[in-house]
């Protein structure tokens, strides 16, 4: 493919809302989304597991454990600020198609088979407990590399602090280690086309960052990649197959991509202007408040939080989200990156 700037297929395009179909129903916190070759769905899932979806659209909740939801104010509280219970956060597919799990809730990297059976996999490293887990990425070679957003607890001290205390784990054969450290509010991790690079969500941190990938799982030459600071707070992000890269603001919901060039692309606003200026301030005066976060939302898909692109062409998009209960989906005019996907360890 020819990526000269000018022939971007993003350029000058964007979500066209009456064209937005919405999967899956009565979803619970649908932070994370994985697309099987054959179309089946794997939606994180707030009640300790993860939902399948199939072709067919019908749904199956896979969990070892069924975590009833509250309602009402203190409910809220409990489970979105306090985390309290199991909250599965990022997914990744292990070699043999099962599930390995980044619990936000737990504060651990887990393991849970296609029948719910579940393990623990980490929950200390370097004999301290691990952290508020976001997010689990699996290479081509079969490694695991995880991330953890704050050792803060309650977490959302780290929203006044704005304290560097977010890292990067890699899990391999040599045991479970930080490869990376430093970072405000890691969120998500992704490699580019050929894994040279690891591009890293730093939510709090308003940016992008990258790293370049070395022997043995070293992370060197770190950088911002695009603008130095996102007119919101990132949170799921994936790349296309042109090399944009898609980018969620959490919170305020836009969608938007950030080019090979670095310019940045709005593709969907589903923000309210209002309650994003309001957070946004607060956020700059260390004042920001889950009162103030929970009425900044749209209504699309509540805290946009991953971008999944599947299909068996990888043109259909899906966003996942913290509070919606569906998850949005719409045709790209460019396919995405293939994920890897459980049988292509090497």
């Amino acid at each position: 493919m020819n990526r000269s700037a000018s022939n971007n297929p993003l350029k000058g395009w964007q979500v066209d809302r009456a064209a937005i179909r919405h999967v899956g129903q009565d979803l619970q916190r649908p932070e994370c989304v994985l697309a099987e070759r054959d179309g089946t769905l794997w939606a994180a899932d707030a009640r300790g597991g993860v939902m399948r979806i199939g072709t067919d659209r019908s749904q199956e909740l896979v969990t070892p454990r069924v975590v009833v939801e509250p309602s009402g104010p203190e409910g809220f509280e409990a489970r979105y600020v306090q985390a309290d219970g199991s909250l599965p956060n990022g997914l990744a597919f292990d070699a043999h198609g099962d599930f390995i799990i980044a619990n936000w809730g737990t504060d651990a990297i887990e393991r849970m088979d296609r029948t719910g059976a579940m393990q623990t996999l980490h929950d200390r490293i370097d004999g301290e407990p691990l952290g508020k887990a976001n997010f689990v990425l699996r290479d081509r070679k079969g490694r695991i590399w995880f991330t953890v957003t704050t050792r803060q607890a309650p977490w959302t001290r780290q929203l006044q602090t704005k304290d560097n205390d977010g890292y990067i784990g890699l899990i391999d054969e040599n045991g479970c280690r930080v490869v990376a450290q430093g970072f405000c509010g890691t969120n998500e991790i992704r490699f580019d086309a050929d894994e040279e690079w690891l591009y890293v969500v730093e939510s709090t941190g308003r940016r992008i960052s990258r790293l370049r990938v070395g022997e043995g799982g070293a992370l060197s030459d770190r950088e911002v990649y695009g603008p130095a600071q996102l007119p919101g707070f990132p949170d799921g992000f994936a790349f296309d197959a042109f090399g944009n890269l898609w980018v969620t603001l959490i919170f305020s919901d836009e969608l938007v991509a950030i080019t090979p060039e670095g310019e940045l692309l709005t593709l969907l606003d589903d923000s309210t202007p209002e309650t994003k200026h309001r957070m946004l301030e607060a956020f700059e005066a260390g004042q920001l408040t889950p009162d103030i976060i929970a009425a900044t939302h749209g209504t699309l898909a509540p805290w946009m939080a991953s971008v999944t692109f599947g299909g068996p062409d990888l043109r259909t998009v899906y966003i996942g989200s913290l509070r919606g209960s569906t998850l949005p989906s719409f045709r790209s005019p460019v396919a995405g990156l293939p994920m890897v996907h459980w049988s292509d360890t090497r």
